[in-house]
């Protein structure tokens, strides 16, 4: 195996800088033969009250006991960039879709607390019509590990002989029960895309969705994400938590939603779909989770 490729950081990455690098000529999987392990760490964070707040105001999540299990994945999401523009990633950021997000926060994190993150690559599948990677990210205060994710991205293409799929894969089944209902605005695409760094045009240009198939510009993923979660009943918040949701579609811009929800043993299983459209765009469940949860080793199964 190739040595480990380690970046640090003592700052909130500049995000702009890496989408640029991004541009440069690209080998692609097929001829790199599979994504190289990157690590990227960021030290001594303090949570930004302004970044926060407005996190908190667009998403309509309040943080009464400590910051919202969707909050780290949010300002923490420049340091998954910094690993899909790396010069020895195989393939374009711009190529690459978000599907699928799973946290955990396994106790509650205090807004003033002093964090400690790390990205790496966790892992890497072919499959039929595409390529999956995982990136983790740990968050730990004090040494304690207090919040984890697995991220999935997927680069559609053939790229050789294809495996099993992740074990993460399938969705929960969700009722017709609809919950709310509500109009997802315009305009908010330049503000969401400054809490997470990723200004990629598909959500905020129509000119450029409308290049990579798109009808125009669409919701980042975790914006709908969180306006969602805002309206389901929530896990006890002095307990760990987890958040596991499937992004099958976008959320455009001036479109009617409506949120659909099944309870669950120990939490919420919901649905997202836009008004004149039958398959959701989002499929999750938001529960209680287990003290003795961790991601990774529900992934080392594809492994």
């Amino acid at each position: 195996m190739s040595a480990i490729l380690e970046m640090r950081f003592d700052h909130r990455p500049s995000t702009a800088a890496y989408m640029l690098r991004a541009l440069h000529p690209l080998p692609g999987l097929r001829r790199a033969g599979s994504f190289p392990p990157v690590s990227v760490s960021w030290r001594q964070h303090r949570v930004d009250r302004r970044h926060l707040t407005e996190f908190l105001r667009l998403t309509g999540l309040r943080a009464d006991q400590g910051l919202p299990v969707l909050y780290p994945h949010v300002f923490g999401f420049p340091l998954q960039m910094v690993i899909l523009t790396h010069p020895a990633f195989p393939m374009p950021i711009w190529n690459s879709l978000q599907i699928r997000n799973h946290l955990i926060r396994h106790r509650a994190i205090p807004a003033d607390a002093v964090l400690d993150l790390e990205t790496r690559m966790a892992g890497q599948r072919i499959l039929e019509k595409g390529a999956e990677v995982d990136l983790h990210t740990c968050m730990r205060t004090r040494d304690e590990p207090v919040w984890e994710s697995l991220n999935t991205f997927y680069y559609r293409g053939r790229y050789g002989e294809p495996g099993p799929a992740s074990p993460l894969a399938r969705a929960p089944a969700v009722g017709d029960q609809v919950l709310a209902q509500w109009h997802m605005a315009a305009g908010v695409g330049w503000r969401f895309g400054g809490l997470t760094g990723d200004y990629n045009g598909i959500h905020w240009s129509r000119w450029y969705a409308r290049l990579f198939g798109f009808r125009q510009a669409f919701h980042h993923p975790q914006l709908v994400l969180g306006q969602c979660m805002a309206r389901l009943p929530a896990p006890d918040p002095s307990e760990a938590q987890r958040l596991d949701a499937w992004l099958k579609g976008p959320v455009y811009y001036d479109s009617d939603v409506r949120l659909r929800a099944t309870a669950k043993s120990g939490g919420t299983a919901f649905a997202l779909v836009a008004a004149g459209e039958e398959r959701p765009a989002i499929l999750g469940c938001w529960r209680q989770a287990g003290t003795s949860e961790s991601l990774l080793l529900q992934e080392a199964v594809a492994e």
